[in-house]
């Protein structure tokens, strides 16, 4: 039997979502998407004249530029924004679509969730990279880290409460009652990392 949306027929196999959850994803994948636009301009920029400053590189720690010009900005063989202006542009794409009603089945709710971790893995990286081995911070970066883990942990809750990912009942019950803790958790321990990191310099 196919379940209802409204007046609309969903096809047997696929689910929707709700207003907020798809919210979260226009929000996020649009914060994202700014991001990765604005590093990519100044990546240009760079490229076009290495004395060029971006307008984030504030002082020593608050650098974009250094990061922007580190191996690990590059890590796929081209500028990781490029990335990203296509991965949140996609984010976007499927939280219009879950707005207008639409469906998708199991398929692509996992494909979705893979690349999510992706992401999640991906920034995670990045964030070791920038605090222990280039020793700058970008804040456009960050922005894209803020925009990226709330992504990955609200997606892979909804999997896990549609049961598109197998899971015992009570991982089901923390998936559907606590997920922005662990959201804030994730979020607050990143938070935590810079601040130590960077303590002599916060504090002087």
């Amino acid at each position: 039997m196919a379940r209802t949306v409204g007046q609309h027929a969903r096809p047997a196999g696929t689910a929707g979502a709700g207003r907020a959850f798809a919210l979260l994803l226009v929000l996020t994948g649009a914060a994202g998407l700014l991001a990765s636009w604005i590093i990519t301009l100044d990546k240009f920029k760079l490229l076009e004249d290495p004395d060029f400053t971006p307008g984030c590189s504030l002082n020593p720690v608050l650098s974009c530029g250094n990061v922007m010009e580190s191996d690990q900005a590059a890590a796929l063989g081209f500028p990781n924004p490029m990335l990203g202006l296509v991965a949140y542009a996609v984010v976007i794409c499927v939280g219009v679509s879950l707005l207008t009603g639409a469906a998708f089945p199991r398929w692509y709710w996992l494909t979705f969730d893979a690349g999510c971790l992706f992401g999640v893995g991906f920034v995670s990286w990045l964030q070791f990279e920038s605090l222990y081995r280039i020793n700058a911070l970008c804040l456009w970066c960050a922005l894209a880290w803020l925009a990226t883990i709330p992504m990955f942990w609200y997606v892979t809750a909804y999997n896990v409460r549609q049961e598109f990912l197998p899971a015992p009942r009570w991982l089901r019950t923390v998936f559907d009652e606590f997920t922005w803790l662990l959201t804030v958790l994730h979020l607050g321990f990143v938070g935590m990392l810079i601040l130590t990191r960077w303590w002599d310099f916060w504090t002087s």
